[in-house]
């Protein structure tokens, strides 16, 4: 009985110990300085998010996020490597260890969340599913597309939000299956198929990549949360935490009123200790995570805060035209509401 009850005290002991320790806490961190270079997943392309340029540069808002991100660690925007992802094989690819951190268009879901040794961050960028067809073909919402063939990308909750929609609305459509975006819109031009269903903002971006884009038409309703944020592996808080605080920081920045053209005159001047903390001026917030204290500083000045980035790859002066909307701050009606960084 003895033995059994001093059997039984070490395993609690050694229990507790376990779930008390961090699973490989800091090792992403200290892979990624070892190496020298931040590897970071994202699309395949498509434009405003992820696409490269005439010259082969990758360009949009997924991409600065990665080279903002590359600058909290290193103050070199050039030192990170693009891991160009299928919707199928981007969870697949992060958890192998394959890349550092996922920048992909990837909705946070429960499921995604608990299931796939993965977790999930904070959304920098809200969606939602819709339909893009014909502007001529006389449909207008999209209870009209009933028999209809629709275009999907495999492995993306589009799948699941488009089956929803139609057996709830009790109506018959043929999915048909891309493994990438632009497959799925080159079968739409082509004429196989009614309509493409996908976020709104990835319907936008397609749209404004066609040779006539007035010739489609982005159907106004809206069947989902789609918030996009970064996915790391399980088991490294630190490293979690520092792309979470990252992320807040462009939120912040923008808050505050720290962009790129102004914020090397806000460090010699503001008074602001919110402000002050933010950007290095006291040092304790790139010392809780183990980078330089003038990250923020750094980021800002090489991609601008998160307005900057919007506006230079999704907003309205870009082809793709879209206002912020949801994508606003809290105190102009949107979602994004940075948490205190102090």
């Amino acid at each position: 009985m003895l033995k059994r009850t001093i059997l039984a005290t070490v395993a609690a002991v050694a229990t507790w110990f376990g779930a008390s320790a961090p699973a490989q806490a800091g090792a992403t961190l200290d892979a990624i300085k070892a190496r020298g270079t931040l590897v970071c997943g994202i699309h395949t392309g498509i434009a405003g998010f992820a696409l490269p340029d005439a010259r082969g540069t990758w360009q949009g808002l997924d991409v600065d996020m990665c080279r903002g991100l590359a600058v909290a660690l290193f103050n070199d925007a050039s030192k990170v490597r693009f891991q160009p992802l299928s919707s199928s094989t981007r969870f697949t690819a992060l958890n192998s260890g394959e890349i550092d951190v996922l920048f992909r268009t990837s909705t946070h879901t429960m499921m995604r969340d608990v299931t796939l040794g993965l977790r999930a961050i904070t959304a920098y960028f809200y969606d939602g599913h819709g339909f893009m067809v014909k502007a001529n073909g006389g449909v207008t919402k999209a209870s009209e597309m009933g028999g209809a063939t629709i275009c999907l990308v495999s492995g993306t909750t589009n799948e699941l939000v488009t089956a929803d929609y139609f057996r709830t609305q009790n109506l018959p459509f043929t999915p048909i299956l891309f493994e990438r975006t632009d497959q799925a819109i080159a079968a739409l031009q082509a004429g196989r198929c009614d309509s493409f269903g996908t976020d709104a903002s990835q319907l936008a971006a397609a749209r404004s990549s066609m040779p006539t884009p007035a010739d489609w038409t982005i159907l106004p309703e809206r069947f989902s949360k789609e918030p996009y944020g970064p996915y790391v592996r399980r088991g490294d808080d630190e490293w979690f935490d520092l792309v979470r605080w990252y992320v807040n920081a462009l939120f912040e920045a923008e808050e505050r009123g720290v962009t790129s053209a102004n914020v090397e005159q806000m460090v010699k001047q503001t008074t602001n200790p919110d402000t002050r903390r933010l950007l290095g001026v006291t040092p304790e917030l790139g010392q809780a995570l183990k980078i330089s204290p003038a990250w923020v500083v750094n980021v800002v000045r090489a991609v601008g805060n998160y307005s900057e980035i919007y506006e230079r790859h999704m907003g309205p002066k870009t082809s793709i035209g879209l206002a912020r909307g949801v994508n606003e701050l809290w105190t102009k009606g949107g979602l994004h509401y940075p948490l205190p960084m102090r």
